[in-house]
């Protein structure tokens, strides 16, 4: 392809994905359950109050908006949460262990869910279906099936539905896109994305004593039973299938949707190939892999992930980094990407990270620094709330973001094969990969309905 009908094509795209996108959503949202005025306070309710979601809450209320209901099945957490939020707004927000109790709240306009991957569905179905825009956290959904019900239930239900991959909404992002749109790089028919972090191996140690009123089995949600672990609620989740998508899933997902933005967003990929396992802690017990690649075949180009769980000397951009005129040391940078330009490389680090166009010799032709994208993403957000346009993650580009990296989890867990899809059937070329579509459900923890 010429550098000009790649310019076209990259233009292309990214108008076709926007408008699918927006103009979905308009037709949808013509009549939201509720029109804020523009001087109205957006009421907020925070679902999981671990540090991601007291933070998100924290951040909305610095830009204006109330957390009217902190809600989570661990009475420890909400106090935590209270106390974190009561920093930045005088309003005493209202603790509840219940979700619903916010969907049934008038006082409640829109709702932060911050939960393990396994609830992220189900909150924001019901959250959508009760007349709630939703901030969630990524990744969106933990199953292809979940990810497609959520899209269903924001369109149906006329909602905002705001991913947390918050890089789309980072100006030096933006700045990226318009570099690779312009066609300076060339043709780009391969791009790197790198989630190569430290790690250890996985213990969960001592299970303890389930607290007073922690609410054990709504926690575990539509998972198999087993009991309680204080390990698995503190963060082992993470490592574990019935509750979480792997470190692709976890903080994969970033660079993934980021990669995929720049590109265009291109849509699902038409194949995967996949290797991974637990290499360097064959002996621990996580079930998810410490060493994983993926290829990606979006048809105009080929996207790799790799992802590691052990070298000590890999690292995330610092916070000292994002918050000055400073690059990461690429080559030791645990999640960069690259994208390889018949002309020229460009480097994108996330959260901040700035990025670089480089040539033979490493000789830089282009620079941006960074700065991290959480506060300009809570502004989409709430602003969109009242405009009642599409965010910048919106839903139906979170899904096939979200798609594609279960694509890449399953080809893994059928036995590191080759898959094919079709996204017309929405199947597999695998009877073993079909399977793990949708995640059994446990009795009385059934998805809702859209």
């Amino acid at each position: 392809m010429s550098r000009m009908s790649r310019r076209t094509f990259l233009s292309k795209s990214s108008l076709a994905a926007t408008g699918a996108a927006v103009g979905t959503f308009a037709v949808a949202a013509g009549t939201p359950r509720r029109v804020l005025g523009a001087n109205e306070r957006i009421n907020i309710g925070v679902i999981g109050c671990g540090g991601r979601g007291r933070y998100n809450g924290y951040g909305m209320a610095e830009l204006g908006a109330r957390v009217t209901y902190l809600c989570d099945v661990s009475p420890a957490r909400l106090d935590a949460a209270a106390k974190f939020v009561a920093k930045v707004q005088d309003d005493k927000p209202q603790l509840v262990k219940e979700m619903e109790r916010l969907f049934d709240a008038k006082d409640c306009d829109a709702v932060i869910i911050a939960t393990p991957d396994h609830w992220h569905a189900p909150a924001t179905i019901g959250a959508c279906k009760a007349g709630k825009d939703v901030y969630c956290e990524k990744p969106a959904a933990h199953s292809i099936f979940e990810s497609r019900k959520m899209l269903e239930a924001a369109r149906k239900y006329k909602r905002v539905v705001q991913i947390g991959t918050q890089n789309r909404s980072g100006p030096y992002i933006l700045k990226a896109r318009e570099y690779i749109t312009s066609g300076r790089l060339g043709k780009i028919p391969l791009v790197r994305v790198f989630n190569m972090k430290p790690g250890g191996p996985v213990r969960l140690g001592d299970p303890g004593t389930q607290p007073d009123g922690f609410l054990w089995d709504r926690w575990l949600g539509r998972a198999a039973e087993r009991p309680y672990h204080k390990g698995l609620v503190s963060h082992g989740w993470l490592y574990f299938w019935d509750f979480c998508n792997g470190d692709m899933g976890n903080d994969g997902i970033h660079q993934i949707d980021l990669a995929l933005m720049l590109m265009g967003d291109p849509g699902m990929p038409k194949s995967v190939r996949t290797l991974g396992g637990r290499y360097a802690w064959p002996d621990d017990e996580a079930e998810v892999p410490d060493v994983q690649m993926a290829s990606f075949d979006f048809g105009e180009f080929v996207m790799t992930f790799e992802l590691t769980a052990y070298p000590r000397y890999m690292r995330k951009t610092t916070g000292t980094i994002r918050r000055n005129d400073e690059f990461p040391y690429w080559t030791q940078n645990a999640t960069r990407i690259e994208i390889y330009g018949s002309d020229l490389m460009m480097i994108v680090g996330r959260h901040g990270g700035g990025w670089v166009v480089v040539q033979s010799g490493g000789r830089e032709v282009e620079k941006v620094y960074g700065r991290p994208c959480d506060e300009p993403h809570y502004r989409d957000f709430l602003e969109c709330i009242k405009s009642r346009k599409a965010p910048t993650a919106d839903m139906g580009l979170a899904n096939d973001t979200c798609c594609a990296m279960h694509m890449g989890n399953i080809a893994h867990r059928v036995g590191n094969v080759s898959l094919n899809y079709d996204p017309k059937t929405g199947r597999f070329d695998n009877d073993a990969a079909n399977a793990l579509i949708k995640a059994p459900y446990r009795k009385g923890y059934e998805l809702p309905e859209v």
